[in-house]
Protein backbone atom coordinates (compact mmCIF):
# COMPACT_ATOMS: atom_id res chain seq x y z
CA UNK A 1 0.00 0.00 0.00
CA UNK A 2 1.18 3.30 -0.76
CA UNK A 3 0.58 6.36 1.31
CA UNK A 4 2.47 10.09 1.71
CA UNK A 5 2.87 11.88 4.72
CA UNK A 6 4.43 15.63 4.74
CA UNK A 7 7.32 17.01 6.51
CA UNK A 8 9.68 20.11 5.84
CA UNK A 9 13.49 20.48 4.75
CA UNK A 10 14.88 23.81 6.64
CA UNK A 11 17.20 25.94 4.17
CA UNK A 12 18.51 28.74 5.34
CA UNK A 13 15.90 30.12 7.35
CA UNK A 14 13.03 29.49 5.09
CA UNK A 15 11.11 26.13 5.05
CA UNK A 16 10.13 23.75 1.68
CA UNK A 17 7.72 21.32 1.90
CA UNK A 18 8.79 17.28 1.46
CA UNK A 19 6.13 14.61 0.71
CA UNK A 20 7.49 11.22 1.94
CA UNK A 21 6.00 8.08 0.11
CA UNK A 22 5.92 5.27 1.75
CA UNK A 23 4.90 2.11 -0.52
CA UNK A 24 4.57 -1.30 1.53
CA UNK A 25 4.81 -4.66 -0.51
CA UNK A 26 5.90 -8.15 -0.39
CA UNK A 27 9.51 -8.56 0.36
CA UNK A 28 11.80 -8.13 2.88
CA UNK A 29 14.06 -5.41 2.19
CA UNK A 30 14.13 -1.52 3.27
CA UNK A 31 15.04 1.60 0.56
CA UNK A 32 15.35 5.06 2.09
CA UNK A 33 15.72 7.31 -1.09
CA UNK A 34 15.62 11.18 -1.66
CA UNK A 35 19.24 12.14 -0.83
CA UNK A 36 18.87 11.43 3.12
CA UNK A 37 21.88 11.95 5.30
CA UNK A 38 22.88 9.76 7.77
CA UNK A 39 21.23 11.04 10.67
CA UNK A 40 17.87 10.37 8.40
CA UNK A 41 19.13 6.53 6.96
CA UNK A 42 19.50 5.92 10.75
CA UNK A 43 15.88 6.84 11.35
CA UNK A 44 15.09 2.42 10.57
CA UNK A 45 16.71 1.43 13.74
CA UNK A 46 14.61 4.26 15.87
CA UNK A 47 11.99 3.97 14.70
CA UNK A 48 11.60 0.13 14.75
CA UNK A 49 12.26 0.62 18.70
CA UNK A 50 10.02 3.05 19.10
CA UNK A 51 6.96 0.81 16.98
CA UNK A 52 8.14 -2.12 19.25
CA UNK A 53 8.14 0.16 22.83
CA UNK A 54 4.77 1.54 22.11
CA UNK A 55 3.14 -2.17 21.01
CA UNK A 56 3.18 -1.71 17.43
CA UNK A 57 4.45 -3.81 14.36
CA UNK A 58 7.48 -3.06 12.09
CA UNK A 59 6.10 -4.74 8.76
CA UNK A 60 7.94 -8.19 7.51
CA UNK A 61 7.70 -7.19 4.10
CA UNK A 62 9.47 -4.50 1.60
CA UNK A 63 9.60 -0.96 2.54
CA UNK A 64 10.28 2.01 0.02
CA UNK A 65 10.69 5.34 1.43
CA UNK A 66 11.01 8.28 -1.08
CA UNK A 67 11.64 11.70 0.03
CA UNK A 68 10.39 14.11 -2.72
CA UNK A 69 11.79 16.84 -3.89
CA UNK A 70 14.84 13.95 -4.56
CA UNK A 71 17.09 16.71 -5.37
CA UNK A 72 16.82 18.65 -1.76
CA UNK A 73 19.29 17.08 0.86
CA UNK A 74 17.44 16.25 3.74
CA UNK A 75 19.43 16.38 7.17
CA UNK A 76 18.75 15.43 10.93
CA UNK A 77 16.43 13.15 12.64
CA UNK A 78 13.37 15.19 12.83
CA UNK A 79 11.43 13.57 10.04
CA UNK A 80 11.66 10.13 12.29
CA UNK A 81 7.98 10.86 13.21
CA UNK A 82 7.03 11.33 9.29
CA UNK A 83 8.58 8.32 8.29
CA UNK A 84 7.04 6.37 11.26
CA UNK A 85 3.42 7.69 10.58
CA UNK A 86 4.24 7.01 6.68
CA UNK A 87 5.06 3.04 7.39
CA UNK A 88 2.24 2.58 9.74
CA UNK A 89 -0.15 3.99 7.57
CA UNK A 90 1.17 1.85 4.76
CA UNK A 91 0.68 -1.65 6.79
CA UNK A 92 -2.38 -0.53 7.70
CA UNK A 93 -1.91 0.57 11.45
CA UNK A 94 -3.33 3.71 11.28
CA UNK A 95 -6.03 5.28 9.29
CA UNK A 96 -4.46 7.41 6.19
CA UNK A 97 -7.41 9.53 5.48
CA UNK A 98 -6.43 12.26 7.47
CA UNK A 99 -2.54 12.62 6.44
CA UNK A 100 -2.83 14.97 3.83
CA UNK A 101 -4.18 17.50 6.60
CA UNK A 102 -1.18 17.85 8.82
CA UNK A 103 2.76 18.39 8.50
CA UNK A 104 4.55 15.87 10.73
CA UNK A 105 7.70 16.16 12.24
CA UNK A 106 9.57 14.79 15.26
CA UNK A 107 12.87 12.90 16.44
CA UNK A 108 11.83 9.16 18.09
CA UNK A 109 13.09 8.02 21.24
CA UNK A 110 13.79 4.63 21.10
CA UNK A 111 11.09 4.37 23.81
CA UNK A 112 8.24 6.28 21.46
CA UNK A 113 9.25 9.38 23.11
CA UNK A 114 9.45 12.47 20.98
CA UNK A 115 12.29 15.16 20.81
CA UNK A 116 12.40 18.73 20.22
CA UNK A 117 13.75 19.39 16.82
CA UNK A 118 15.69 22.55 15.01
CA UNK A 119 13.71 24.94 12.85
CA UNK A 120 10.32 24.23 14.49
CA UNK A 121 8.75 28.15 13.41
CA UNK A 122 10.30 27.71 9.84
CA UNK A 123 8.52 25.08 9.65
CA UNK A 124 5.04 25.95 11.26
CA UNK A 125 5.18 29.09 8.63
CA UNK A 126 5.77 26.66 5.48
CA UNK A 127 2.96 24.63 6.68
CA UNK A 128 0.86 27.43 6.65
CA UNK A 129 1.51 28.53 3.38
CA UNK A 130 1.42 25.50 2.21
CA UNK A 131 -2.52 25.06 3.00
CA UNK A 132 -2.07 22.64 5.50
CA UNK A 133 -5.03 22.49 8.19
CA UNK A 134 -2.17 21.88 11.06
CA UNK A 135 1.19 20.97 12.25
CA UNK A 136 1.91 17.98 14.62
CA UNK A 137 5.48 17.95 16.28
CA UNK A 138 7.08 17.50 19.72
CA UNK A 139 4.91 19.18 22.37
CA UNK A 140 8.12 21.24 23.45
CA UNK A 141 7.81 22.68 19.97
CA UNK A 142 4.61 23.40 20.36
CA UNK A 143 4.81 26.93 21.63
CA UNK A 144 6.81 27.97 19.24
CA UNK A 145 4.96 26.74 16.21
CA UNK A 146 2.24 28.52 17.42
CA UNK A 147 3.13 31.58 17.17
CA UNK A 148 1.62 31.21 13.26
CA UNK A 149 -1.72 32.43 13.49
CA UNK A 150 -4.34 30.24 11.38
CA UNK A 151 -2.78 27.13 12.22
CA UNK A 152 -3.44 24.56 14.56
CA UNK A 153 -0.45 23.10 16.17
CA UNK A 154 -0.83 20.23 18.55
CA UNK A 155 2.19 18.70 20.56
CA UNK A 156 2.82 15.15 21.41
CA UNK A 157 4.93 13.38 24.11
CA UNK A 158 5.52 10.11 22.90
CA UNK A 159 4.49 8.06 19.55
CA UNK A 160 1.56 6.40 21.01
CA UNK A 161 -0.43 9.71 21.18
CA UNK A 162 0.04 10.73 17.51
CA UNK A 163 -1.29 7.39 16.80
CA UNK A 164 -4.24 7.61 18.68
CA UNK A 165 -4.90 11.19 17.60
CA UNK A 166 -4.64 10.34 13.62
CA UNK A 167 -7.39 7.35 14.03
CA UNK A 168 -9.60 8.90 16.35
CA UNK A 169 -8.98 13.06 16.21
CA UNK A 170 -8.73 13.43 20.19
CA UNK A 171 -6.10 12.94 22.92
CA UNK A 172 -4.22 16.20 21.55
CA UNK A 173 -4.78 19.48 22.85
CA UNK A 174 -4.51 22.34 20.43
CA UNK A 175 -1.85 24.38 21.56
CA UNK A 176 -2.56 28.10 21.23
CA UNK A 177 -0.83 31.45 22.22
CA UNK A 178 -2.05 34.90 22.27
CA UNK A 179 1.42 36.15 20.66
CA UNK A 180 0.44 39.80 21.35
CA UNK A 181 0.05 39.83 25.10
CA UNK A 182 2.84 37.72 25.01
CA UNK A 183 5.04 40.47 23.22
CA UNK A 184 3.90 43.02 24.99
CA UNK A 185 4.22 41.88 28.08
CA UNK A 186 8.37 40.52 28.11
CA UNK A 187 9.48 42.88 25.65
CA UNK A 188 10.56 45.85 28.12
CA UNK A 189 12.30 43.21 30.62
CA UNK A 190 16.15 43.48 30.98
CA UNK A 191 18.45 42.67 34.10
CA UNK A 192 20.16 45.55 33.58
CA UNK A 193 19.69 49.33 33.39
CA UNK A 194 21.76 52.26 32.35
CA UNK A 195 21.18 54.06 36.11
CA UNK A 196 23.38 51.46 36.89
CA UNK A 197 26.35 53.85 35.51
CA UNK A 198 28.01 56.05 37.55
CA UNK A 199 28.94 59.54 35.46
CA UNK A 200 30.07 58.56 31.71
CA UNK A 201 28.00 61.11 30.73
CA UNK A 202 29.86 61.71 27.52
CA UNK A 203 29.88 58.35 26.60
CA UNK A 204 26.14 57.57 27.22
CA UNK A 205 25.44 60.39 25.07
CA UNK A 206 27.62 58.72 22.38
CA UNK A 207 25.94 55.93 23.16
CA UNK A 208 22.33 57.23 22.48
CA UNK A 209 22.99 58.09 19.23
CA UNK A 210 24.09 55.07 18.17
CA UNK A 211 20.90 53.77 19.63
CA UNK A 212 19.01 56.13 17.67
CA UNK A 213 20.52 55.72 14.55
CA UNK A 214 21.89 51.82 14.70
CA UNK A 215 25.33 53.30 14.51
CA UNK A 216 28.27 50.75 15.05
CA UNK A 217 30.79 51.40 18.02
CA UNK A 218 34.28 51.05 19.13
CA UNK A 219 34.53 52.03 22.47
CA UNK A 220 38.40 52.84 23.91
CA UNK A 221 39.38 53.32 27.25
CA UNK A 222 41.68 51.63 29.95
CA UNK A 223 40.86 48.80 31.58
CA UNK A 224 37.99 48.62 34.23
CA UNK A 225 37.08 51.77 32.86
CA UNK A 226 33.43 50.77 32.16
CA UNK A 227 33.56 49.85 28.41
CA UNK A 228 31.67 46.33 28.90
CA UNK A 229 29.09 47.55 31.49
CA UNK A 230 27.87 49.89 29.18
CA UNK A 231 27.83 47.52 26.14
CA UNK A 232 25.64 45.54 28.13
CA UNK A 233 23.22 48.05 28.27
CA UNK A 234 22.68 49.18 24.83
CA UNK A 235 19.74 46.70 23.96
CA UNK A 236 17.95 48.60 26.98
CA UNK A 237 18.01 51.32 25.22
CA UNK A 238 16.90 49.98 22.18
CA UNK A 239 13.59 50.31 20.48
CA UNK A 240 11.66 47.42 21.50
CA UNK A 241 11.20 44.93 18.76
CA UNK A 242 8.20 44.97 16.03
CA UNK A 243 6.82 41.65 15.94
CA UNK A 244 7.68 41.24 12.63
CA UNK A 245 11.22 41.63 13.60
CA UNK A 246 10.85 38.78 16.49
CA UNK A 247 9.20 36.48 14.69
CA UNK A 248 12.20 36.69 11.86
CA UNK A 249 14.91 37.02 14.91
CA UNK A 250 13.02 33.71 16.50
CA UNK A 251 13.36 32.17 13.02
CA UNK A 252 16.75 32.25 13.00
CA UNK A 253 17.30 31.26 16.41
CA UNK A 254 14.63 28.76 15.64
CA UNK A 255 17.13 27.19 13.05
CA UNK A 256 20.32 27.04 15.18
CA UNK A 257 18.71 25.75 18.02
CA UNK A 258 19.16 28.10 20.16
CA UNK A 259 15.63 28.75 21.31
CA UNK A 260 14.59 27.09 25.20
CA UNK A 261 12.20 24.86 25.91
CA UNK A 262 8.53 26.36 25.84
CA UNK A 263 9.80 29.28 24.44
CA UNK A 264 7.40 30.69 21.88
CA UNK A 265 8.82 34.28 20.49
CA UNK A 266 11.86 36.34 21.07
CA UNK A 267 10.67 39.89 22.46
CA UNK A 268 14.44 40.73 23.28
CA UNK A 269 16.85 42.36 21.28
CA UNK A 270 19.45 39.71 21.24
CA UNK A 271 22.96 40.60 22.68
CA UNK A 272 25.82 38.21 21.35
CA UNK A 273 29.21 38.63 22.92
CA UNK A 274 31.24 35.76 21.20
CA UNK A 275 34.95 35.13 22.78
CA UNK A 276 37.77 36.57 20.98
CA UNK A 277 38.99 32.68 20.46
CA UNK A 278 36.07 32.47 17.89
CA UNK A 279 36.58 31.10 14.30
CA UNK A 280 35.75 32.71 11.46
CA UNK A 281 33.01 30.37 10.35
CA UNK A 282 31.47 30.48 14.51
CA UNK A 283 31.52 34.26 13.60
CA UNK A 284 29.98 34.65 10.14
CA UNK A 285 28.63 30.90 9.74
CA UNK A 286 29.11 27.77 7.80
CA UNK A 287 29.92 24.14 8.12
CA UNK A 288 29.77 21.32 5.93
CA UNK A 289 25.66 21.84 6.26
CA UNK A 290 25.75 25.65 6.95
CA UNK A 291 24.17 26.48 9.98
CA UNK A 292 23.73 30.48 11.11
CA UNK A 293 26.62 32.06 12.95
CA UNK A 294 26.61 34.91 15.90
CA UNK A 295 26.28 37.57 13.02
CA UNK A 296 22.93 36.08 12.54
CA UNK A 297 22.31 35.16 15.69
CA UNK A 298 22.87 39.20 16.85
CA UNK A 299 20.43 40.14 14.04
CA UNK A 300 18.42 43.09 14.93
CA UNK A 301 20.50 43.26 17.71
CA UNK A 302 23.79 44.04 19.11
CA UNK A 303 27.20 41.97 18.20
CA UNK A 304 29.68 42.93 20.88
CA UNK A 305 32.93 42.35 20.47
CA UNK A 306 35.07 42.75 23.75
CA UNK A 307 39.03 43.32 23.38
CA UNK A 308 38.75 43.67 19.75
CA UNK A 309 42.21 43.72 19.18
CA UNK A 310 42.99 40.47 21.06
CA UNK A 311 40.07 38.49 17.80
CA UNK A 312 42.14 36.53 14.84
CA UNK A 313 42.79 39.30 11.85
CA UNK A 314 41.27 36.84 9.66
CA UNK A 315 38.23 36.42 12.08
CA UNK A 316 37.42 40.74 11.92
CA UNK A 317 38.06 40.80 8.42
CA UNK A 318 35.18 38.55 7.54
CA UNK A 319 33.07 41.28 8.80
CA UNK A 320 33.59 43.88 6.23
CA UNK A 321 31.33 42.66 3.73
CA UNK A 322 28.20 41.76 6.35
CA UNK A 323 28.33 45.16 7.61
CA UNK A 324 28.11 46.70 4.89
CA UNK A 325 25.19 44.17 3.15
CA UNK A 326 23.64 43.48 6.15
CA UNK A 327 23.24 39.84 5.05
CA UNK A 328 26.22 37.21 4.64
CA UNK A 329 25.81 34.71 1.68
CA UNK A 330 27.21 30.95 2.44
CA UNK A 331 27.98 29.03 -0.56
CA UNK A 332 28.79 25.51 -0.79
CA UNK A 333 29.38 23.49 -4.55
CA UNK A 334 25.89 22.40 -4.81
CA UNK A 335 24.12 25.17 -2.97
CA UNK A 336 24.09 28.78 -1.49
CA UNK A 337 21.96 29.96 1.67
CA UNK A 338 21.89 33.46 2.72
CA UNK A 339 21.01 33.99 6.32
CA UNK A 340 20.31 37.85 7.10
CA UNK A 341 23.09 40.25 9.73
CA UNK A 342 21.31 43.20 10.31
CA UNK A 343 23.00 44.29 13.46
CA UNK A 344 24.73 46.76 15.58
CA UNK A 345 28.80 46.05 15.96
CA UNK A 346 29.82 47.10 19.27
CA UNK A 347 33.00 46.62 20.04
CA UNK A 348 35.83 47.71 23.13
CA UNK A 349 39.57 47.87 23.44
CA UNK A 350 42.53 49.41 25.72
CA UNK A 351 43.96 51.68 23.99
CA UNK A 352 48.10 49.90 23.91
CA UNK A 353 49.12 46.64 25.44
CA UNK A 354 49.71 47.58 29.14
CA UNK A 355 46.00 49.72 28.71
CA UNK A 356 46.95 53.09 30.14
CA UNK A 357 47.68 55.46 27.25
CA UNK A 358 45.99 58.45 27.32
CA UNK A 359 45.31 57.52 31.53
CA UNK A 360 44.60 60.32 33.04
CA UNK A 361 46.82 59.18 36.36
CA UNK A 362 48.76 56.28 35.36
CA UNK A 363 51.88 56.33 33.22
CA UNK A 364 51.62 54.01 29.95
CA UNK A 365 55.09 51.98 29.97
CA UNK A 366 54.06 50.65 25.79
CA UNK A 367 56.53 52.67 23.01
CA UNK A 368 55.46 54.11 20.11
CA UNK A 369 55.95 51.11 18.24
CA UNK A 370 54.11 48.60 20.80
CA UNK A 371 51.51 50.93 20.57
CA UNK A 372 50.72 51.13 16.78
CA UNK A 373 51.43 47.43 16.34
CA UNK A 374 48.69 46.93 18.77
CA UNK A 375 46.14 49.29 16.94
CA UNK A 376 47.10 47.67 13.32
CA UNK A 377 45.56 44.57 14.55
CA UNK A 378 42.79 46.32 13.85
CA UNK A 379 42.44 47.01 9.96
CA UNK A 380 41.69 50.38 8.24
CA UNK A 381 38.81 49.20 6.29
CA UNK A 382 36.86 47.73 9.28
CA UNK A 383 37.54 50.95 11.61
CA UNK A 384 35.99 52.69 8.64
CA UNK A 385 33.07 50.49 8.84
CA UNK A 386 33.01 51.92 12.47
CA UNK A 387 30.76 54.77 12.88
CA UNK A 388 31.93 56.42 15.87
CA UNK A 389 34.88 56.29 17.95
CA UNK A 390 34.50 56.82 21.39
CA UNK A 391 37.01 57.61 24.33
CA UNK A 392 36.05 56.45 27.92
CA UNK A 393 37.73 57.90 30.71
CA UNK A 394 37.97 56.27 33.73
CA UNK A 395 35.47 57.90 36.42
CA UNK A 396 36.14 59.86 38.99
CA UNK A 397 35.59 58.95 42.78
CA UNK A 398 33.40 61.67 43.43
CA UNK A 399 31.10 60.57 41.04
CA UNK A 400 31.90 56.92 41.59
CA UNK A 401 30.66 57.60 45.24
CA UNK A 402 27.93 59.53 44.38
CA UNK A 403 24.32 58.98 45.31
CA UNK A 404 22.93 61.40 42.39
CA UNK A 405 20.58 59.31 40.59
CA UNK A 406 21.80 58.52 36.75
CA UNK A 407 19.33 58.61 34.11
CA UNK A 408 17.61 55.35 33.32
CA UNK A 409 17.61 53.40 30.21
CA UNK A 410 13.58 54.02 30.16
CA UNK A 411 14.20 57.84 29.98
CA UNK A 412 17.24 57.44 26.97
CA UNK A 413 15.00 54.65 25.38
CA UNK A 414 12.13 57.51 24.87
CA UNK A 415 14.16 59.79 23.63
CA UNK A 416 15.63 56.90 20.72
CA UNK A 417 12.00 55.87 19.98
CA UNK A 418 11.36 59.50 19.07
CA UNK A 419 14.22 60.04 16.82
CA UNK A 420 13.17 56.27 15.09
CA UNK A 421 9.77 57.49 14.48
CA UNK A 422 11.35 60.55 12.51
CA UNK A 423 13.39 57.85 10.65
CA UNK A 424 10.78 55.75 10.02
CA UNK A 425 8.96 58.34 8.34
CA UNK A 426 11.79 59.34 6.21
CA UNK A 427 11.87 56.49 4.74
CA UNK A 428 8.54 55.61 3.87
CA UNK A 429 8.59 53.52 0.39
CA UNK A 430 12.29 52.27 0.98
CA UNK A 431 12.30 48.45 1.43
CA UNK A 432 15.03 47.49 4.14
CA UNK A 433 15.73 50.59 5.57
CA UNK A 434 14.89 51.02 9.17
CA UNK A 435 17.38 53.54 10.40
CA UNK A 436 20.06 56.16 9.36
CA UNK A 437 23.10 53.99 9.39
CA UNK A 438 21.36 52.27 6.58
CA UNK A 439 21.14 54.70 4.01
CA UNK A 440 22.65 54.26 0.48
CA UNK A 441 24.73 57.08 -0.87
CA UNK A 442 21.68 58.69 -2.84
CA UNK A 443 20.43 58.91 0.32
CA UNK A 444 22.67 60.45 1.84
CA UNK A 445 22.90 63.04 -0.81
CA UNK A 446 18.99 63.42 0.18
CA UNK A 447 18.75 63.87 3.60
CA UNK A 448 22.05 64.63 4.77
CA UNK A 449 22.43 68.00 2.95
CA UNK A 450 24.89 70.76 4.98
CA UNK A 451 25.24 74.48 4.73
CA UNK A 452 28.86 76.30 3.90
CA UNK A 453 29.94 76.11 7.47
CA UNK A 454 29.35 72.90 7.79
CA UNK A 455 31.16 71.91 4.10
CA UNK A 456 34.05 74.23 5.88
CA UNK A 457 34.06 72.48 8.99
CA UNK A 458 34.11 69.13 7.31
CA UNK A 459 36.77 69.85 4.81
CA UNK A 460 38.83 71.06 7.19
CA UNK A 461 38.76 67.36 9.65
CA UNK A 462 38.60 65.29 6.31
CA UNK A 463 42.36 67.29 5.25
CA UNK A 464 43.84 67.20 8.75
CA UNK A 465 42.61 63.49 9.56
CA UNK A 466 43.18 62.18 6.15
CA UNK A 467 39.96 60.59 6.04
CA UNK A 468 38.52 58.29 3.63
CA UNK A 469 35.22 58.75 1.55
CA UNK A 470 33.56 56.05 3.74
CA UNK A 471 34.69 57.93 6.54
CA UNK A 472 32.29 61.16 5.64
CA UNK A 473 29.43 59.19 4.64
CA UNK A 474 29.58 58.04 8.26
CA UNK A 475 29.96 61.18 9.41
CA UNK A 476 27.30 62.86 7.76
CA UNK A 477 25.15 59.79 8.47
CA UNK A 478 25.31 60.17 12.67
CA UNK A 479 24.67 63.69 12.11
CA UNK A 480 21.45 63.36 10.31
CA UNK A 481 20.82 60.97 13.60
CA UNK A 482 21.99 63.80 16.17
CA UNK A 483 20.11 66.21 14.16
CA UNK A 484 16.71 63.94 14.29
CA UNK A 485 17.56 63.81 18.23
CA UNK A 486 17.52 67.41 18.56
CA UNK A 487 14.35 67.57 16.58
CA UNK A 488 16.33 69.67 13.67
CA UNK A 489 14.74 69.46 9.95
CA UNK A 490 18.28 70.09 9.12
CA UNK A 491 22.02 69.18 9.83
CA UNK A 492 23.67 72.24 11.57
CA UNK A 493 26.75 73.27 12.13
CA UNK A 494 27.23 71.75 16.03
CA UNK A 495 25.72 68.31 14.71
CA UNK A 496 28.40 68.14 12.12
CA UNK A 497 30.84 69.19 14.96
CA UNK A 498 29.39 66.66 17.53
CA UNK A 499 29.77 63.76 14.63
CA UNK A 500 33.33 64.48 14.00
CA UNK A 501 34.31 64.10 17.89
CA UNK A 502 33.27 60.37 17.67
CA UNK A 503 36.37 59.77 14.97
CA UNK A 504 38.86 59.56 17.77
CA UNK A 505 41.14 56.73 16.20
CA UNK A 506 41.04 58.91 12.75
CA UNK A 507 43.22 61.58 15.10
CA UNK A 508 46.44 62.14 13.69
CA UNK A 509 48.76 61.14 16.68
CA UNK A 510 46.90 58.72 18.25
CA UNK A 511 48.61 56.11 19.17
CA UNK A 512 51.79 57.81 19.13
Amino acid sequence: MLVKTYGSAVHGIRAITVTVEVNVSSGIRYFLVGLPDNAVKESQHRIQSALRSNKLKWPGKQIIINMAPADVRKEGSLYDLTIAIGILAASEQLRSDALGRYMIMGELSLDGGLQPIKGALPIALQAKEAGFEGIILPRKNAQEAAVVKGLKVYGAINLSEVVMFLNTGNTLPETKVDVESLFLSKMNRYPFDFADVRGQETVKRALEIAAAGGHNVVMVGSPGAGKTMLAKRLPTILPPLSLEEAIETTKIHSVAGKIGDDTSLMTRRPFRSPHHTISDVALVGGGTYPQPGEISLAHNGVLFLDELPEFKRQVLEVLRQPLEDREITISRAKFTVQYPASFMLVASMNPCPCGYYNHPTKTCVCTTGMIQKYLSKISGPLLDRIDMHIEVIPVEFDKLAGSRPAETSAMIRERVIKARKVQAERFTGQPGIYSNAQMSRKMIEKYCGIDAGGQQLLKNAMEKRGLSARAYDRILKVSRTIADLDHSENIQTQHLAEAIQYRNLDREGWGG
